[in-house]
């Protein structure tokens, strides 16, 4: 990454309308998000209800703050992209903070499907695991510079992680949330979360890090701000509201979690 102050950063992010707003629409809405849901969940007790209400509070916390370091340029740096790249040896804006977000809120997003589905502990960690390891790889595909191949290298692994990921969404944690009876709030969600999760590699892809179709930096970061209002704040008023509607479902779902046998014989 070159050498830039943080102040340059700041002033090249605000000079630059199309790119600053797609971080203060995020953070505006991040606050409301993380209002309306201490709202949502104030009256409830049931200890499963509450650890799903906090795993999906976090969500909008650490957006918040990462959009924050974001627009500060704490999390922002500038890199040449490296030879063999359509915009090779051009310096560009580098929102690397982005991947930090993903690898503290995604974690917490598959905690509450997790527990909605009431999932074993080991299932739970492995696709955990997995997340945080493609977010890694995915920011290591974004910061390499010396070799256009390795970044895609790196991109290639990021996606077999998410593989992994997809795998059990749509096949083990399905089966538990049938046993557990919450197959029809859960069913909605992880289709919302599998169709707008695939959009990350597609955009990484096309946009400014990947094969650069999409040269705009601003353009490519109201994509990544689209998709994440819908696959987190989205979600998470879906899951809530539910939850909130529906503890005494959630305190009498199966015990996979809990570390009993897990419910998907």
């Amino acid at each position: 990454m070159l050498q830039m102050s943080q102040s340059d950063v700041y002033s090249q992010i605000q000079n630059d309308a199309l790119l600053s707003s797609s971080l203060w629409v995020n953070v505006a809405l991040a606050g409301l998000s993380i209002l309306l849901f201490l709202y949502m969940g104030r009256q409830v007790t049931e200890p499963r209800a509450k650890l799903i209400y906090a795993a999906t509070l976090f969500v909008p916390l650490v957006s918040i703050s990462s959009y924050l370091a974001l627009l500060s340029g704490l999390t922002t740096g500038v890199i040449q992209l490296p030879a063999g790249h359509p915009l090779g040896g051009e310096e560009v804006l580098s929102q690397w903070g982005r991947y930090l977000t993903w690898t503290l809120s995604t974690p917490m997003i598959l905690l509450a499907l997790g527990l909605l589905a009431d999932v074993d502990r080991g299932s739970l960690f492995t696709v955990i695991a997995a997340d945080v390891a493609m977010c890694v790889t995915g920011l290591a595909a974004a910061l390499t510079t010396s070799s256009y191949l390795l970044r895609w290298a790196f991109y290639g692994v990021s996606c077999a992680f998410f593989l992994v990921v997809l795998g059990a969404l749509l096949r083990e944690w399905s089966v538990s949330a049938r046993a557990a009876g919450t197959a029809e709030i859960f069913d909605t969600l992880r289709g919302l979360t599998v169709v707008l999760w695939l959009g990350y590699p597609i955009l990484w892809a096309l946009g400014v890090e990947g094969l650069a179709i999409v040269e705009s930096v601003g353009v490519t970061s109201w994509g990544y701000s689209a998709l994440d209002v819908l696959a987190k704040y989205l979600f998470a008023f879906l899951l809530l509201r539910w939850v909130a509607a529906n503890e005494r479902t959630v305190a009498t779902s199966g015990t996979g979690v809990s570390g009993a046998t897990p419910s998907d014989d």
